[in-house]
């Protein structure tokens, strides 16, 4: 039987697809031209510029301390909530359920407007703690997915012999269930981490002064024109937000086997 190059026909046009603007875009940081209408020869000159940038730096500053903030606070929330929709099938775990679910399908832009009309509602000032907050709620429900996928295949017996040997709830929890866990939680952790670091949308809207993260300031240097820079920024940006899914995809296939 003649085999068909239909298959690979389809995964090649998928790949140029998706990933050729990433490939233009990671070339076009290494040009030496200041525009990239042309090739004007390999250089590192926008990787120097951008080391030099002190807006960049503030914004990744920025950034890096609301997604470990929002990384730590949606596991927490997300593990505890993973935890308590698979011990308990109830009518509320249900409804629980649903309102853990929801942010996985309402639009980033309705989050974004609602979660500023909260904060001015309450007379919160907008600034880090403020995208922080709005970080967390939609993390937490990527973290309880991933948390909740790992607890398919956990057996409760465990737990109950510990308790019926005598050890306590703590201890349980610190020996027997962050262990079993740690590959659901640290693909949620990754997971969450990478969605903050992203985030364009929901952030733009409950920004306030002096908290503007990296999407923020990409956002504002394509409209007053530095093209280099950011491909330069955006390739790097790439390659973290890589990483991180690497690490985590490898996390959840070591968690099925």
């Amino acid at each position: 039987m003649k085999k068909s190059r239909l298959p690979l026909i389809i995964t090649i046009s998928l790949l140029v697809f998706f990933y050729l603007p990433v490939i233009v875009l990671v070339v076009n940081s290494f040009n030496a031209a200041k525009f990239g209408s042309s090739w004007e020869g390999f250089s590192l000159i926008w990787y120097h510029k951008l080391f030099h940038h002190r807006e960049i730096w503030a914004a990744v500053r920025n950034t890096l301390f609301i997604a470990f903030g929002a990384t730590v606070l949606s596991v927490i929330i997300g593990t505890t909530a993973a935890l308590a929709l698979h011990r308990f099938q109830t009518g509320l775990q249900k409804a629980h359920y649903m309102l853990i679910y929801t942010p996985l399908v309402i639009p980033e832009i309705l989050m974004g407007i609602g979660l500023l009309l909260f904060f001015v509602a309450i007379g919160m000032q907008l600034g880090l703690f403020t995208i922080m907050i709005s970080h967390v709620t939609f993390c937490i429900s990527f973290v309880a997915m991933v948390v909740l996928g790992r607890l398919q295949n956990f057996d409760y017996a465990v737990v109950e012999a510990a308790q019926d040997l005598g050890a306590s709830w703590p201890a349980v929890a610190w020996r027997i269930l962050i262990p079993l866990l740690s590959p659901g939680i640290v693909s949620g952790a990754l997971l969450a981490f990478t969605l903050s670091i992203d985030d364009f949308v929901i952030t733009f809207f409950v920004a306030g002064p002096g908290s503007t993260t990296l999407p923020l300031r990409i956002y504002s240097m394509i409209k007053h024109g530095s093209p280099p820079l950011i491909n330069a920024l955006s390739t790097i940006l790439l390659l973290v937000t890589f990483v991180a899914v690497v690490i985590s995809q490898n996390l959840m296939e070591e968690d099925e086997t």
